[in-house]
């Protein structure tokens, strides 16, 4: 009893130490409507420098879907002034590191270079937002990459394959029911000239943000921003009309058959998002709610299902409080050997129940906060980190410079309110069920044949 409230201690002292200092941060916007965001970090002479397009996957049309990550690929593939290929050679020679990423809400770009390089990573940046070329050969042999990365990362993995389904099938209207990298049909039939609405149409200075973060000077900085992305013209953007998702009528429900060597059991209810920092109460509860089921080893899935009742081989949850779209919240796990996936669905559902009833004890309530606001902090230690959660809290809605203020919500988040949302969001009006029913594997199916040959 003693080791466990000294165990604690550490917990209680970070949760009542006020919210960490940030490095100061500036911003100015530039007449073409680019907003530039700077954090001076002086603890190493290098920064990052990231370019942020307010378009993902979401913003995609029918038949077109994967555009989004095609083009990301296609930033890199020259511009008039630099042609295949340049762009990573010269970050490399700078001694820097650079890549790109797409999501459902945005797609950004980042280099991260000894300081004095900046001047010329914003001159490969500015002159890519505007003079992309699309060169019709570059792009079928990009899109074989896509179309492969695909068949690698989703076709021929069982958990992938079935998360797109099921978000697939527990999203009916709304965009995110479509996966980032796009059907494999509408990749099969995208053209250049796709690539080249989706160019036109959001990579425009307007339409994005640049966020340095590093051992610079804000007013270089800008300087710096003015001479290589002010020259850039802003553009008419698309109009976005709302497709919200119709309420939900009851449970749904999926099995996907595929190779595998276990079943896999994926439950996803639908619940909010941060839209408004200062008056949301239930995302952060939500929050708190994943991490006391699964946010460390002594978590309760873990030691509930998989160590004391052997249920599941594993079993986790996964939940995101910042996005455009709606949310989902995720409990999924593996069945051990001799149960089944109905077992473990009862099992998930008797720790959301267990939560209704008696909600969280303020030992869970203490390490879910302290765990939650660490990992706030531990982004600190890193220039790319703190660039990352800048442009990702923008690309959502949130504005950064309210970072410290999501700490003290979780704060202040009880465990009343833990309670309240496990009873608010957790029934079958507002659940899809996955499950996996594995197949032979293709070794397995090889091995009888071979030993009937012989």
């Amino acid at each position: 009893m003693l080791m466990r409230h000294a165990r604690l201690i550490p917990l209680l002292l970070l949760l009542a130490a006020p919210p960490p200092a940030l490095a100061e941060t500036f911003e100015q916007q530039l007449p073409n409507g680019l907003r530039v965001i700077v954090r001076e970090d002086k603890r190493a002479p290098t920064v990052v420098h990231m370019v942020w397009y307010r378009a993902g996957s979401m913003d995609e049309t029918n038949g077109r879907t994967g555009v989004a990550h095609v083009l990301e690929h296609m930033m890199f593939k020259g511009t008039p002034s630099a042609g295949p290929g340049e762009f990573n050679r010269r970050v490399a020679a700078a001694g820097g590191r650079d890549n790109a990423f797409t999501s459902r809400d945005y797609t950004a770009y980042f280099q991260q270079v000894p300081r004095h390089q900046l001047a010329e990573m914003m001159q490969l940046e500015a002159d890519r937002m505007r003079h992309l070329t699309l060169d019709r050969d570059e792009f079928a042999q990009e899109l074989r990459v896509v179309m492969e990365e695909r068949r690698l990362r989703t076709d021929d993995q069982p958990q992938s394959l079935l998360f797109e389904q099921l978000t697939a099938i527990a999203f009916q209207a709304h965009p995110y029911r479509v996966p980032i990298i796009g059907w494999m049909n509408d990749l099969e039939n995208l053209a250049p000239a796709d690539a080249r609405a989706w160019y036109d149409n959001w990579y425009a200075p307007n339409n994005a943000y640049v966020v340095v973060v590093g051992d610079i000077d804000h007013q270089a900085v800008f300087a710096l921003a003015s001479q290589h992305y002010g020259p850039l013209p802003a553009r008419p953007l698309p109009v976005r009309k709302p497709q919200d998702e119709p309420p939900q009528l009851g449970t749904r429900r999926l099995t996907v058959k595929a190779p595998a060597e276990l079943p896999l059991l994926m439950m996803a209810y639908k619940v909010p998002v941060i839209r408004n920092v200062d008056q949301d109460v239930d995302p952060y509860a939500l929050e708190i709610l994943a991490a006391v089921l699964a946010g460390h080893d002594g978590a309760r899935l873990s030691t509930n299902l998989v160590r004391r009742q052997r249920l599941a081989v594993e079993a986790e949850v996964s939940y995101d409080a910042t996005a455009r779209g709606p949310g989902l919240f995720y409990l999924q796990g593996s069945p051990s050997e001799g149960r089944t996936v109905s077992e473990l669905e009862a099992g998930l559902r008797a720790e959301i129940a267990a939560v209704r009833q008696n909600a969280v004890t303020v030992n869970e309530l203490a390490r879910a906060k302290a765990q939650l606001i660490a990992g706030q902090i531990y982004k600190l230690d890193s220039m790319f980190e703190q660039a990352m959660e800048i442009g990702q809290l923008e690309a959502v809605g949130i504005p950064y410079t309210q970072n410290r203020h999501l700490i003290e919500k979780l704060q202040e988040v009880t465990a009343e309110q833990v309670q309240a949302v496990a009873r608010k969001y957790f029934d079958d009006q507002q659940l899809t069920v996955g499950e996996l029913d594995p197949q032979p594997l293709p070794s397995a199916v090889r091995a009888p044949a071979a030993a009937a040959q012989r």
